[in-house]
């Protein structure tokens, strides 16, 4: 296929190879080509190449189809939130296969992020070291964008993750998420509170009840009183919370009637990798501030998925992420409880075709099973005795 000769011998190379291509350099240039590629797809000869990734990237089977939250989801595959910050190519992700995109994180107020460099690739360890600070152009920006969109259903759901703008103080942080909310929520079709980066001075302390309570509270309010219907807010949480951190978290999510969990974000461990030095800049990688993604975080957020659904019964839905680059590791994540799952750092690894691979995976494990959907296998080796 001509995509994965492009990504096989162009993007590969300039991603991991020796001349060290910038990788958020390399990563906005290539959101401006899909940008391109999507304002364009009508054009007869930029047709075929659409066509030709679609028929690459993508995989239809009737075993992966979900129900969840009155949206239809074709298989469990989405994109994380952080690839699409702007939502500049939100109606071209499903021609990768996805079934779902998450935008974001947006806040309230634009800001520049974080000083450069901020992004890095970590080959040794399939993983990435981001301490972006929720660089984006604001709420007000993303909404314009959705202008007129209310006419042309997406092809997808799209999730819009918010976070806290950087200047607000931590004291007026429910304010500011239910600013971006009153301005986004004709946009999306289900939002993520995000108070687990670890990118932006405070911002996981938010993860403490008493400082979530009000985000939760302001935010539902809001929600119940669009008389067009309710939109799904969950609450995205870090990787390093301890158990009865996330068993604090689970509670008031319940009592706020919250709609599901996104486990996990990015973590600050640094014990388990294999790299020692950031080449970009000679430093040692434990004095690198920022959040590492991809492979190192795999485990850890399957056994936070697996915590979740047995304290909860399997009654509040979740959406895994962390470390997926196979049909194992998304295979493991659904049985330990996650209904939906979002990749971002393995499928810049991987290649474009990777959810393909992973749903012709999903399907073959499905069947082996004797399942006629994949839902049958949420939360199927989550026992009682496998929490910790």
């Amino acid at each position: 296929m001509i995509v994965l000769d492009i990504y096989k011998s162009l993007l590969l190379p300039i991603v991991f190879s020796g001349i060290k291509a910038d990788p958020e350099q390399v990563h906005q240039q290539t959101l401006r080509l899909l940008s391109w590629l999507a304002a364009n797809q009508e054009n007869a000869w930029v047709s075929p190449l659409c066509q030709n990734i679609q028929h690459a990237c993508t995989l239809q089977h009737p075993s992966l189809e979900q129900q969840l939250w009155g949206l239809t989801f074709v298989n469990p595959l989405g994109l994380a939130a952080g690839f699409d910050k702007d939502g500049i190519v939100a109606d071209f992700w499903s021609n990768f296969g996805f079934s779902f995109a998450e935008l974001g994180t947006v806040t309230l107020h634009p800001q520049p992020g974080n000083s450069k460099p901020r992004l890095f690739r970590l080959p040794l360890d399939q993983a990435a070291l981001n301490r972006m600070g929720f660089n984006n152009q604001g709420a007000e920006a993303l909404a314009k964008r959705f202008e007129g969109r209310s006419l042309i259903p997406p092809q997808i759901p799209l999730g819009i993750n918010l976070g806290k703008s950087k200047i607000t103080p931590l004291e007026t942080a429910a304010e500011d998420y239910l600013d971006s909310f009153r301005l986004l929520k004709d946009c999306g079709n289900y939002f993520v509170v995000n108070v687990s980066s670890p990118n932006t001075p405070g911002l996981r302390s938010l993860q403490a009840t008493e400082q979530l309570e009000p985000i939760f509270a302001a935010l539902q309010q809001e929600n119940q009183r669009d008389y067009q219907g309710q939109k799904p807010i969950l609450v995205k949480i870090a990787p390093d919370l301890e158990w009865d951190a996330i068993a604090a978290v689970l509670k008031l999510a319940q009592a706020y009637q919250l709609d599901g969990i996104i486990a996990t974000n990015t973590t600050i461990q640094r014990h388990s990798l294999k790299t020692e030095v950031i080449s970009a800049t000679g430093k040692p990688v434990a004095e690198e501030a920022g959040g590492i993604s991809g492979a190192p975080v795999r485990q850890r957020s399957t056994d936070v998925i697996r915590f979740i659904y047995q304290q909860t019964q399997g009654n509040l839905p979740i959406i895994g992420v962390g470390g997926i680059f196979t049909a194992e590791d998304a295979w493991e994540k659904i049985t330990a409880g996650a209904s939906l799952l979002q990749v971002y750092t393995g499928w810049i690894y991987e290649g474009p075709w990777m959810v393909r691979r992973i749903l012709q995976g999903l399907v073959q494990k499905v069947e082996a099973q004797g399942f006629s959907k994949i839902s049958e296998a949420i939360g199927l080796a989550a026992n009682p005795n496998s929490a910790e």
